[in-house]
């Protein structure tokens, strides 16, 4: 069935296959208390959140906490992922204020651990590697003691860019499969599983003290036995730390949503990822990959000083 489905989603007809209706419980509580106050932090510093831009689910929850994950370098994508929301096209000059920006709002929200990312930028000689090390200086340089978690594009065909960013000072080194290597060329066009593992297994090799994480969605039209082998394959290259959680739809121009999994699912796959030796797993409908970090990377932290 998963390979007859992804042939006609390489059609990219996607406005033609519905989506199974929303079961009840995957509707989120909407928290307002102190989203206006974060939400007016980040548009004084006229700084972009993958939050906003990528239409996350636990928006409200993460505002009431003040936490926010930070994009750079812009918010249109040279890549044209049909599971994401951003938008794709030609993106501007870099904004070389950005990382002092950046860092006025790490220090406003009193944040202890930030999560930054960025958009793909095949355009940029090293894939924007370098404006990531001058976001991560200048956020030690006014908050050293916030600890840093980067998710990172593939830096495809940019040799140098893992080198660039090894010699900088973060703590977590993220980077998603999103999913299943069967459904890459309908989901992930342009990308490539092997070498997205590679990424993950060679920044380990640079930096073996840093913690490496990756992230998938399921409900794509992924089978158990395929997310199984994507499990073995990340603890193959190294990775510490992985996050499952449940694909939802932006719009019916975006890939559908094959099967809505069950919370029980998912602590089924929780169970199959602990058994391979993930130090941390993160399986839920609502798990993202910057959801809970910092909780998370604390956890990381005392698993590690307890070993």
């Amino acid at each position: 069935m998963t390979n007859n489905l992804s042939k006609s989603l390489l059609r990219k007809n996607f406005s033609s296959i519905q989506s199974p209706k929303k079961p009840s419980w995957i509707k989120v509580p909407i928290i307002t208390n102190k989203i206006n106050e974060t939400k007016n932090t980040l548009k004084a510093n006229r700084v972009t959140t993958v939050c906003e831009e990528a239409m996350c689910p636990n928006l409200s929850h993460c505002w009431e906490k003040s936490h926010a994950t930070f994009m750079i370098l812009g918010d249109v994508c040279t890549r044209s992922c049909s599971f994401c929301n951003i938008h794709t096209g030609k993106p501007l000059s870099i904004d070389t204020l950005e990382p002092i920006r950046i860092s006025n709002s790490v220090k406003k929200l009193k944040l202890n651990h930030v999560v930054i990312t960025s958009v793909d930028r095949d355009d940029l000689q090293d894939g924007g590697a370098s404006h990531f090390k001058k976001t991560i200086d200048q956020v030690k340089l006014i908050c050293p003691k916030t600890t840093i978690e980067i998710l990172t594009p593939d830096f495809k065909k940019k040799e140098n860019a893992l080198k660039i960013l090894s010699s900088s000072q973060i703590d977590v080194f993220n980077h998603n499969l999103e999913t299943v290597k069967s459904l890459y060329e309908s989901v992930r066009p342009g990308a490539n599983y092997l070498h997205s593992l590679k990424i993950l297994k060679s920044f380990k090799e640079l930096c073996p003290n840093v913690f490496t994480k990756s992230g998938i969605m399921i409900g794509l039209g992924e089978t158990f036995t395929q997310v199984k082998i994507l499990m073995d394959d990340l603890r193959d290259h190294d990775v510490d730390f992985i996050t499952i959680g449940q694909y939802l739809r932006p719009s019916m121009h975006h890939h559908p949503v094959i099967k809505y999994h069950e919370p029980e699912y998912f602590v089924k796959l929780y169970e199959e990822a602990m058994n391979r030796g993930f130090k941390i797993v993160s399986a839920s409908p609502f798990t993202r990959s910057s959801f809970h970090a910092e909780d998370d990377f604390l956890r990381l932290k005392k698993i590690e000083n307890n070993a």
